[in-house]
């Protein structure tokens, strides 16, 4: 039985996020905006309210370590666009997703990934085959199905990032208590 390309970006989705969940579950207060170097991208809290993220234009030399709350907000935006163009929405803004805290954060990644699941299961032959300028430059010639290959690739490495950074703090925070170096 042959499945259809639906059925294996579903899977490679879920299994994706299998992977993500078991970090997104062990995450404590404190890990969001922990910072793992002195160079560093997070969010800061925004002269309005809410979290601004650090962003550049042109990606620096060298580039900053993320914090996680940096990363999550960089999933959110990331998929949140790519949701705007599988639904047929216009694209937002950078500038328009606001990360919501610490406490939200695994919440809104969570809510995410039901309208992208919902949008995966709706995509026909034809929808994967439509041409997307996300996140390619129009002329880039790549269609749906490249862009929800991308999402699951993206979300896979966001994951490990953000696996990384939790096991990295809780070592840190163990090897204070010990006086290890």
């Amino acid at each position: 039985m042959t499945k259809s390309r639906t059925e294996l970006l579903r899977w490679q989705f879920d299994f994706t996020w299998a992977l993500f969940e078991y970090h997104l579950d062990r995450l404590v207060p404190g890990d969001h905006r922990w910072e793992p170097g002195p160079l560093c991208w997070t969010v800061r809290p925004a002269p309005g309210g809410g979290w601004e993220p650090d962003f550049a234009e042109t990606e620096p030399d060298p580039v900053p370590a993320p914090t996680i709350a940096w990363v999550t907000w960089h999933i959110g935006w990331w998929w949140s666009v790519a949701l705007d163009h599988v639904r047929g929405r216009p694209p937002r803004d950078r500038t328009e997703i606001a990360w919501p805290g610490e406490e939200k954060a695994a919440g809104w990644l969570r809510g995410l990934r039901v309208e992208w699941a919902e949008a995966l299961d709706g995509l026909t032959d034809a929808a994967l085959d439509a041409r997307v300028a996300y996140p390619w430059p129009e002329d880039a010639g790549y269609t749906v199905a490249h862009m929800a290959g991308w999402v699951n690739a993206e979300l896979m490495k966001n994951a490990a990032e953000i696996g990384q950074l939790r096991m990295l703090r809780a070592a840190s925070v163990a090897d204070a208590g010990t006086g290890r170096k």
